[in-house]
């Protein structure tokens, strides 16, 4: 295993349709770092994948319905960025094709926090804090 892989804590695991086409719209819409990709045994398929995104990593693959793991809709969660500026990072998404959930603004409890769906489903959360959120 190389050297980036998590060593510990808690690393999301997304399937998704098209992982090789993911994580090419990963790293413009996200500044996504292709780490690792092993391919499927019919090439064309990824069977497990690594990006790291803002210095985490997260795993990826393609569905594999004839080994049991059909396709199916991303729900339940979404995949949380923290950062020093939301703005620019929601304009970076916004511009690669992710579709706008929850505006980016400043909220309640005082961060800047935003939703917004990728091509692929998955929904992702930008935030920032400021003075009043720390």
């Amino acid at each position: 295993m190389a050297d980036y892989h998590p060593k510990g804590g808690v690393t999301p695991y997304l399937s998704v349709d098209g992982a090789r086409k993911a994580i090419d719209f990963y790293k413009i819409a996200f500044g996504a770092v292709e780490r690792e990709t092993m391919a499927g045994e019919d090439g064309q398929r990824l069977m497990h994948a690594q990006v790291d995104i803002n210095g985490t990593p997260i795993f990826l693959s393609d569905f594999f319905p004839d080994y049991g793991f059909p396709p199916v809709a991303p729900a339940g969660f979404n995949i949380h960025i923290h950062v020093d500026d939301a703005q620019t990072w929601w304009d970076r998404a916004v511009a690669a094709g992710c579709t706008v959930t929850q505006p980016l603004e400043k909220q309640f409890w005082g961060d800047i926090y935003g939703q917004l769906k990728d091509p692929f489903g998955v929904t992702w959360a930008i935030g920032e804090a400021t003075a009043e959120s720390e």
